[in-house]
């Protein structure tokens, strides 16, 4: 599966997913503080799992959802 984990998500978990066969992209290593709706939309466009432990992706689904990427 392609997965695309946000800046909290616990590198070992990260590493894990790896291990098992995984595709993950890591916010962390890759665009650290980039904000949250790039974020969603690069998991969007890339066709990837987004895995975060951030309650404001859900708000932001919300109120993006009439968007032409959502």
């Amino acid at each position: 599966m392609k997965f695309l984990a946000d800046e909290c998500c616990d590198t070992a978990m990260i590493l894990h997913l790896r291990e098992e066969g995984h595709d993950v992209v890591s916010i962390q290593e890759e665009a650290p503080g980039i904000p949250d709706s790039e974020i969603l939309l690069g998991a969007y466009n890339q066709k990837r799992i987004l895995i975060t432990e951030d309650k404001d992706f859900g708000e932001l689904v919300y109120r993006l959802k009439n968007q032409p990427y959502l």
